[in-house]
């Protein structure tokens, strides 16, 4: 069986390898256009590029996948890629552009998508993320038959795990494996036809919007629950973060204590070399790593060691 494959970062290139290391023939890399990244800005290619460039695979970059639209001459492009291809599935994992019908219609056996959550919950750009920000329990991978909705494909294996304390960071890496490993059966279901679409329920559809860089900054009137969740939700991107005394302060592990203690929010109760307690709504976050713009992820001893905070200052 032939397979084109469109993703671009490392969540997608974790399954790449899976499908390689599988066996399976792969004829077409589709990933996104290389981006300045670093201190130096100087264009990088995706997780996925590199691994396919590695290995001698033909790779498109596509601006745009869509015929009538800005990049035209890109679509078209990439439209005579697939064509000569010929692939008998394309398998897309986090590619970041949005699949014409013309792209679903061109394999075989059509679009198999990995997504990162128990579908029809956190349909979207963001499944990990609001998980853990929203408290969930558990999570997991669905894999879908891609139509032309947002994530409303037939489900074709769901499997589920315990989300428990993970930063979105932990839990990307345990999803990443997992969708390899499923996407890996999908594809061998396929060759025997022994797959079996089940259609979305209706009910409990959610929507995982894009992690906005506004987002990160601690809105202390919200309880410390919530912006523990938060902490864990925006690691490693955006980082939630907070000012004190001018400066932007990066919370990177912090947990809820509940009662209140009547001072303000964001108002700093207690400071220990175990952790710097501020005031939340009805309730207190006990931070226990934190960073400094510029500085390194430490924490709270090391922390305190470089810079000062007393009991009684506002983080703002």
């Amino acid at each position: 069986m032939k397979l084109a494959f469109a993703g671009t970062p490392e969540f997608a290139r974790v399954a790449l390898e899976a499908i390689a290391a599988a066996g399976f023939e792969i004829v077409l890399v589709l990933t996104q256009p290389d981006r300045p990244a670093g201190r130096g800005m100087k264009l990088q290619a995706s997780p996925v590029k590199q691994f396919a460039v590695a290995r001698g695979w033909p790779v498109a970059q596509p601006r745009s996948l869509r015929l009538d639209g800005k990049y035209p001459e890109d679509a078209a492009a990439a439209r005579e890629a697939i064509e000569a291809a010929g692939a008998d599935v394309m398998v897309v994992a986090a590619y970041g552009l949005i699949l014409p019908q013309w792209v679903l219609d061109a394999p075989r056996l059509g679009c198999l998508n990995i997504h990162a959550s128990l579908l029809p919950r956190w349909r979207g750009a963001a499944p990990i993320h609001r998980a853990i920000e929203a408290g969930d329990a558990r999570t997991g991978v669905t894999i879908m038959q891609m139509d032309a909705g947002l994530d409303t494909g037939d489900m074709l294996l769901r499997e589920a795990l315990d989300i428990g304390d993970d930063t979105t960071a932990r839990l990307h890496d345990r999803l990443a494996e997992m969708g390899g490993r499923m996407i890996v059966e999908a594809l061998r279901q396929a060759e025997t036809g022994a797959l079996r679409p089940e259609p979305q329920p209706a009910e409990g559809v959610t929507y995982a919007h894009k992690i906005e860089k506004a987002e990160a900054h601690i809105d202390w009137s919200l309880d410390a629950g919530t912006l523990a969740r938060r902490v864990r939700a925006f690691d490693p991107f955006p980082g939630a973060s907070s000012l004190l005394d001018g400066e932007t302060i990066k919370f990177w592990a912090a947990e809820a204590r509940s009662g209140g203690t009547g001072a303000a929010p964001g108002t700093v109760v207690a400071v220990t070399p175990s952790g710097i307690e501020v005031a939340a709504k009805d309730s207190v976050l006990r931070a226990t790593e934190l960073q400094r713009a510029g500085g390194k992820r430490l924490a709270v001893a090391d922390f305190l060691r470089g810079f000062d905070v007393k009991t009684g200052q506002v983080f703002g």
